[in-house]
């Protein structure tokens, strides 16, 4: 077995993440080849590695970019030593570079409550459908990728609980408000009645042909009504998991609980929201303390 081979169907990355691995690795073969005359990438050594790492920074990559090739040459050498492919691994030397770690963007809660509470959405089953997504985004975390691989049979109404298929094959639970099994309940019997039965009945959420929802079409209902409620540039489904969790923690919710539900690996991951709370914090105290702004 190959690493390509490896890594798509033994590690059973996503599609996006395998073409990411593969991209990766070619640009490395076509450095080593242009610049010391190599055709296979497991014949570089240390000095060949570093050389690439500094030309990209060179180029102007941004250090998250960089990290990610040098995350993909580490399992693949890793690959290639396991299998005797290699003597010696020489990415044990290469270090990540430090990157600069940007907050998590998010809608703060008065906007969020002005969409979800205030506007009107069409009274139809696309507007009703629409109101579900962002629903579901907000009121969940869950990934786009999650959203659009829900299947009606992932809704347990009677437990008024999601399940959610993860990163990894993992699947987690996650429980709906009130409002939102509501809002499932109604869009269900909606969905029966607009197409008369002949929807995918597999698909929780479908578009207006009736067929599963797709990622570009939840990324357009998704940016089409971020913008009625707000200026920041990024209006993606992320955003909305970014809420919901900087949400969470600034009313209080435990970490942990925060990382379950995210379906975070660790931690850390679910740390970086704490610098959102943070700098709520500090805009709080600066508007309000009588000394916050006095010399």
């Amino acid at each position: 077995m190959n690493f390509l081979d490896y890594i798509r169907y033994e590690k059973r990355l996503s599609h996006h993440t395998f073409m990411a691995y593969k991209n990766d690795l070619e640009q490395f073969q076509e450095y080593l080849r242009v610049q010391y005359e190599l055709d296979k990438p497991e014949q570089a050594d240390y000095q060949m590695i570093r050389s690439w790492v500094v030309s990209l920074v060179e180029e102007g990559m941004n250090k998250t970019s960089v990290n990610r090739k040098i995350a993909t040459l580490r399992t693949f050498f890793e690959f290639m030593l396991r299998h005797k492919a290699i003597e010696a691994n020489p990415m044990l030397k290469i270090q990540a570079l430090k990157a600069n770690r940007k907050l998590p963007t998010f809608v703060e809660e008065k906007p969020m409550a002005t969409l979800l509470d205030d506007i009107d959405f069409p009274d139809d089953f696309v507007g009703l459908r629409d109101k579900l997504v962002l629903e579901l985004l907000y009121g969940t975390g869950i990934r786009l990728g999650e959203l659009v691989g829900l299947k009606t049979t992932d809704v347990n109404l009677y437990e008024k609980t999601i399940v959610v298929l993860g990163k990894r094959n993992k699947h987690r639970l996650i429980p709906l408000s009130q409002t939102l099994f509501k809002l499932v309940q109604d869009y269900l019997r909606h969905k029966e009645t607009f197409f008369e039965g002949k929807a995918d009945a597999t698909a929780l959420l479908v578009s207006d042909q009736g067929i599963a929802a797709y990622p570009v079409l939840i990324q357009r209902i998704v940016k089409k009504y971020l913008t009625l409620v707000t200026t920041l540039e990024k209006k993606s489904p992320h955003v909305l998991r970014h809420t919901f969790a900087t949400h969470l923690l600034n009313r209080g919710a435990d970490l942990n609980a925060i990382k379950d539900l995210l379906g975070h690996t660790s931690l850390a991951a679910t740390q970086v929201y704490t610098h959102n709370s943070i700098e709520q914090l500090k805009k709080t105290y600066d508007q309000a303390h009588p000394k916050a702004k006095s010399d």
